[in-house]
């Protein structure tokens, strides 16, 4: 099979991929400097606080978070040792459990927040007018609702 990618697709494909990993990279920085930790555990209590009952089962956390599945985990031990989330037994399946934010997992998503919505700010919103998130928006849905199809 032969791939017929046109140049222009190939460079905006090129330029969407660079363009997310500096932004990562950038986002990544500004937590450090804040002393705070890295955005795969922002995804994760952000995807816990938004879950019902602020829990998830740890397959369903897998499937849910966005940045980084591998090793998630290593990642929830991590965050149960800092006390940001804890696992409780599933009642129904014993081998199973649960992941649940803790008080202090949400007041860490908070902090985190802090620096991670300013950050998107500086880096992300500032260069876009309305029409453009317009624009992006309907162009990533028809990407993610392809994947769907």
């Amino acid at each position: 099979m032969s791939v017929k990618l046109s140049k222009a697709h190939n460079l905006a494909w090129r330029k969407f991929l660079v363009a997310h990993a500096m932004l990562i990279e950038q986002i990544e920085q500004d937590l450090a400097q804040a002393e705070l930790p890295p955005l795969s555990w922002y995804d994760v209590l952000f995807t816990l606080s938004e879950a019902p009952e602020q829990r998830l089962r740890l397959h369903e956390l897998a499937q849910a978070v966005l940045l980084s599945r591998s090793n998630l985990t290593r990642l929830v031990d991590r965050l149960e040792v800092a006390g940001l989330i804890q696992r409780e037994q599933c009642p129904s399946d014993r081998r199973g459990a649960f992941a649940v934010i803790t008080d202090e997992g949400f007041k860490m998503l908070n902090r985190m927040w802090t620096v991670y919505g300013q950050a998107i700010e500086k880096y992300f919103a500032c260069h876009l007018d309305a029409n453009e998130v317009k624009f992006l928006v309907k162009i990533l849905n028809r990407l993610t609702n392809a994947r769907d199809t």
